[in-house]
């Protein structure tokens, strides 16, 4: 399987598309989507060591546009957080393409061919290019992901279930383009910016509870079900710039079951655990987009259901409804192929 793989090891390269589409161009998208598998096989077949996978999510204006079906459940605009001081602005994002392999060409090639499907339906309203930096790390210096679940827990993370079963096996993807003022940031000290992420700089190791500032950057993305269980996420952040424009910053990409889990992070950073006591890591760092998108089934995305939410749900529980391969239609989310894929 070629795309939908929501959980793939870190890629050295990305490419990431927000678009919007066109009104009345519902259709001629919907059928470019259901290429979408085809084209990455086509383009990844060059290099397969590489590992090109595609993810596409979908807005929920064009999910009203574009299917006569109940939206999933979770799937809503992305609604904007205000803080005292920042904000999780919400941008405009029908459609996300988040590519990855293990080079850059490959990303660039497949985007160009997406794109050139899509001509005269959708507009590019951010394009964002990231790379592996070094040891994967944020242009601020920090290991980025290293809280990210593994194995099994990583599924339970990103996979909808049962509690929405005409549309389980999908996920949700939320994504903002954050930008860094480094020349703020690099004028603090080290031991300053640790206070400001929760993290050490060169070894990668969490505070200790007794040290860790409650608006640090790691302390106000912890959050726990009533019960005190962890929610996890899982992120595929990358590193992005421009020299040249003095541009400099971080795609954040993070996959969830429930949205409302990433919606609760933000909340925390943004107007803070208690209000007032926001991420620091705003002070130097900017939210310019937020765009919330839902994950569909590799078989949903090929041959879309136009049966009532009843019969979806029903075909979702038939192994018809699986790919040949044995996997719940999303790729690696299959818990065997997700180890395989992490391993």
């Amino acid at each position: 399987m070629v795309t939908q793989q929501v959980l793939r090891p870190q890629a050295q390269a990305a490419v990431f598309l927000v678009l919007t589409v066109r009104e009345g161009s519902e259709a001629a998208v919907r059928e470019v989507l259901a290429d979408i598998p085809g084209l990455t096989r086509a383009v990844g077949f060059r290099s397969p060591v590489d590992g090109l996978s595609t993810v596409v999510g979908i807005g929920a204006e064009l999910w009203d546009r574009t299917y006569d079906l109940p939206r999933p459940a979770g799937l809503h605009p992305f609604e904007e957080i205000a803080g005292h001081r920042h904000r999780a602005v919400s941008t405009p994002g029908d459609l996300l393409i988040h590519l990855r392999a293990g080079r850059a060409d490959l990303c660039f090639e497949l985007a160009r061919q997406i794109m050139s499907r899509l001509s005269g339906h959708a507009d590019v309203v951010d394009e964002v290019h990231g790379f592996a930096y070094f040891e994967r790390r944020d242009l601020l210096g920090f290991v980025d992901g290293t809280e990210n679940p593994e194995g099994d827990d990583a599924v339970d993370a990103v996979t909808i279930g049962d509690e929405d079963p005409a549309y389980a096996g999908g996920s949700y993807v939320l994504v903002q383009k954050y930008l860094h003022d480094l020349a703020a940031w690099d004028a603090i000290s080290v031991e300053e910016q640790e206070r400001v992420i929760g993290r050490t700089k060169l070894d990668d190791i969490e505070l200790a509870d007794d040290v860790k500032p409650v608006n640090s950057h790691v302390a106000l993305n912890t959050v726990e079900d009533d019960d005190g269980n962890d929610l996890d996420i899982v992120r595929h952040n990358m590193p992005f710039g421009s020299v040249g424009d003095a541009e400099f910053g971080t795609y954040f990409i993070g996959y969830a079951a429930d949205p409302a889990v990433i919606e609760l992070m933000l909340r925390n950073m943004f107007i803070g655990r208690p209000p007032g006591t926001y991420d620091r890591i705003l002070d130097f760092s900017t939210a310019i987009t937020g765009s919330l998108f839902f994950v569909p089934t590799v078989a949903f995305l090929e041959d879309p259901p136009s049966a009532p939410v009843a019969a979806v749900t029903a075909s979702a529980e038939s192994p018809a409804a699986a790919p040949d391969d044995g996997s719940l239609g999303i790729g690696s989310l299959h818990p065997r192929a997700t180890q395989e894929a992490l391993s």
